[in-house]
């Protein structure tokens, strides 16, 4: 059995591949840009960095790593030697556009339309909203038990980490999955004022919304994140308290089990937050 290269191997979605794939005794050969002692060093952004790994390889774990034209000559190596490519895309893409106005979906986009040209054999996952996004209140949970935001209404479905990983293995190693562009979701819809309460309560200390401005909020995610991205998402957020984010029945579908529920993200990230 050829070895799978798992592409991000260290981050939250990667490593869990990797770890879901070995519990199947699938060989896999990780790849990050600070692998462990197991894997192989590598820049997405650079395929000189990566070629070697690719020696014996068919199948490739693939998400974005820098801009969407930085990876292009990846891709294009790619199509010149696997055969097929599972890639983390974005819930944020729309195909009823020619063109996506959400920025963070038109990055994505460009790299589903650099795979499609290539020929490969690919499979698109398109993750709505992260679990493991929230980890970023887990610095201001620990000091006061508050989280300070906009749009504290905003209701979506977040995903665990470890359900985005069994799609990907059963596109990795399965049949059926060639075309395909799956929608995940989380299990139902909540809003940010939920997540906060539900994170306090598996952490085993009170936690809280507040409500911010949204300029406010910008300037503080500004510090962290490109104008943008910070844009795209208080514009999301802001969309959310209309229209809570759709839930899908992806995982069930793919995987042959319910999904996690956020609350089974929660206890297993307690630790985070206390």
């Amino acid at each position: 059995m050829k070895p799978i290269l798992v592409a991000g191997a260290t981050g939250n979605v990667g490593s869990q591949v990797v770890t879901q794939l070995r519990a199947r005794d699938v060989p896999v050969r990780p790849l990050s840009r600070n692998p462990p002692p197991d894997g192989v060093r590598g820049d997405l952004t650079d395929p000189g960095t990566i070629a070697s790994a690719l020696d014996g390889v068919d199948t490739v774990f693939l998400m974005l790593a820098g801009s969407a034209e930085a990876l292009a000559p990846t891709v294009s190596l790619l199509g010149e030697r696997v055969k097929r490519v599972v890639f983390l895309s974005s819930g944020a893409v729309d195909d009823s556009l020619t063109e996506q106005v959400n920025a963070i979906g038109a990055w994505h986009r460009t790299v589903e339309e650099a795979i499609e040209t290539t020929g490969l054999e690919w499979t698109f996952l398109r993750p709505h909203g992260f679990a493991a996004n929230t980890l970023g209140w887990a610095p201001s949970i620990r000091a006061d038990g508050v989280v300070r935001g906009a749009y504290g209404e905003a209701s979506m479905p977040l995903i665990h980490e470890k359900d985005m990983a069994a799609v990907a293995v059963e596109a990795l190693t399965g049949d059926g999955h060639a075309g395909a562009k799956y929608a995940l979701t989380g299990t139902r819809a909540m809003t940010q004022i939920e997540q906060v309460r539900i994170i306090g309560e598996a952490a085993g200390r009170p936690a809280r919304w507040e409500e911010i401005p949204h300029e406010e909020a910008r300037a503080a995610l500004l510090t962290k994140m490109p104008d943008f991205v910070v844009d795209t998402m208080l514009t999301g957020m802001r969309d959310l308290v209309a229209e809570p984010g759709p839930v899908t029945s992806t995982v069930q579908d793919v995987t042959g089990r319910p999904g996690l529920d956020f609350e089974v993200w929660a206890a297993e990230h307690a630790a985070e937050f206390r």
